[in-house]
C-alpha cells in the first residue's frame, strides 16, 4: 500500500501533531486535488516526443549521426519514468486501477522497469527515510551510506568505497541496465498474476526495442546506440534522485520523530526555475513531495512557500540548496564515509 495515504494523513491531523496545521491549510487551497488536464498534456506530449525519436532513428538509415538522438531519447525516458513515479505515488488519478495502468505502461512497456518492484521500493523509502534497516535506498550496494557499512568492505567493494565520491557519476551511467536488471530479479517475488502481467509487458519491451533498433541500422550502431541511450537515462535519473537525501540526517532507532520532522530533516530541495523543475521532475521539491506524496506535481512548487514558513514558524531546519552546491553536498557525505578506508591505506 502507498504510503502516506489520506488515511495516514488523516490520523496525523488527529493527533495535533505538528503536521496537522499545514495539512488543513493545503486542504483548504485544494492542492492535494488532482491535475487531469496538467497530466494529460504531459503523458500526450511524452508520447508524441517518442515517435517523433523514434520516426528519427528509423528515417536515419544507419548512420552514425543516429547517436545523436540517444541524448533527447535518454531525456525522454526519464520523463517517462517520472509519469510512472507519479502514478506510483496516486498523483494522476483518484483511481487505484488508472493509476497501475498508466504506471505499468510507462514502467515496464515504455521502459522495461518493473513497475511493481519499484513502487514496493519507493514506498518502503518514503515510509523511513535515509534509516539504515528500513529505507532500501541506504542499503549496502555500490556504494555505502554509513562509516559502519563502509568499514565491512572487503576486496574490490572496499576499493570502490574509498572513492566512491570520485566514482559516484561514472557508476551512474550503468543504473539504466542496473534498473532493468533488478526489475526481472524482483518478478519472482510478485504474485503469479502479477508476475505475468510485468513478465509480458518487460518483454514486448525488449522485443520491440530490440526490433526497432535492428531494423533501422547495423547490429553494430544498434548496439552504440543503445549503450549510450542507457549509459545516458541512468546519468539523468541519478542527477535527479542524488541530491533529494544523502547527506541529511539519517534517524537513529531510538529517535521518535512524527511525519513533519521525519520527512523534511531527511530531505533536501534544489533551488531552480522552470528548467530544473522539467529536468528534475519536480523531485527538487523533495521535502514537499514527501511530505505530500499524492500531491500533483505542478503543485509542489506552489506549496513550497506554505512548508518553509510552517517550518520556520516550528524552529525545524528546512534544507534548500542550488544544484551545484545539493550536488557537493551529497557527494561530500559519500566521501566522508570511506575516509576511514582511505586512512587505513
Amino acid at each position: 500500500m502507498p504510503v502516506a495515504s489520506p488515511s495516514v494523513l488523516e490520523a496525523e491531523a488527529a493527533t495535533g501533531s505538528e503536521f496537522a496545521p499545514l495539512l488543513r491549510q493545503v486542504r483548504e487551497r485544494g492542492l492535494l486535488r488532482r491535475r487531469h488536464g496538467y497530466y494529460a498534456w504531459t503523458i500526450g506530449a511524452n508520447f508524441l516526443a517518442l515517435a517523433a525519436l523514434w520516426t528519427g532513428v528509423l528515417i536515419s538509415r544507419g548512420t552514425w549521426w543516429v547517436l545523436l538522438l540517444a541524448v533527447p531519447m535518454a531525456v525522454i525516458s526519464g520523463r517517462t519514468a517520472f509519469v510512472g513515479h507519479d502514478a506510483g505515488h496516486q498523483q494522476i488519478s483518484g483511481n487505484r486501477k488508472v493509476n497501475r495502468a498508466l504506471g505499468l505502461i510507462h514502467g515496464d512497456l515504455l521502459l522495461g522497469m518493473g513497475y511493481g518492484w519499484w513502487n514496493d521500493k519507493h514506498n518502503r523509502h518514503h515510509a523511513h527515510p535515509n534509516h539504515v534497516g528500513k529505507d532500501p535506498d541506504v542499503e549496502v550496494g555500490a556504494l555505502v551510506w554509513t562509516r559502519a557499512q563502509a568499514v565491512e568492505r572487503e576486496g574490490f567493494a572496499r576499493f570502490l568505497t574509498k572513492y566512491q565520491a570520485w566514482l559516484f557519476f561514472p557508476m551512474l551511467l550503468l543504473e539504466g541496465v542496473a534498473l532493468k536488471v533488478a526489475s526481472v530479479r524482483d518478478l519472482r517475488r510478485l504474485p503469479l498474476p502479477e508476475r505475468r502481467v510485468e513478465g509480458a509487458l518487460m518483454a514486448a519491451h525488449l522485443v520491440l526495442y530490440v526490433s526497432l533498433l535492428l531494423s533501422a541500422m547495423p547490429v553494430g550502431t544498434a548496439v552504440a546506440f543503445a549503450a549510450l541511450h542507457h549509459a545516458l537515462f541512468g546519468l539523468h535519473l541519478g542527477c535527479a534522485f542524488a541530491p533529494n537525501h544523502k547527506g541529511m540526517e539519517m534517524p537513529r532507532d531510538d529517535e521518535r520523530w512524527g511525519h513533519l520532522r521525519r520527512q523534511v530533516l531527511t530531505s533536501r530541495d534544489v533551488r531552480g526555475g522552470r528548467v530544473t523543475d522539467w529536468l528534475l521532475g519536480g523531485l527538487n521539491y523533495q521535502v514537499e513531495h514527501h511530505l505530500f506524496p499524492s500531491m500533483p506535481r505542478p503543485h509542489l512548487r506552489i506549496v513550497q512557500p506554505l512548508v518553509r514558513e510552517h517550518c520556520a514558524r516550528l524552529g525545524v531546519p528546512y534544507t534548500e540548496a542550488g544544484p551545484l552546491e545539493s550536488y557537493a553536498q551529497a557527494l561530500g557525505h559519500m566521501h566522508a564515509v570511506g575516509a576511514p578506508l582511505r586512512r587505513a591505506r
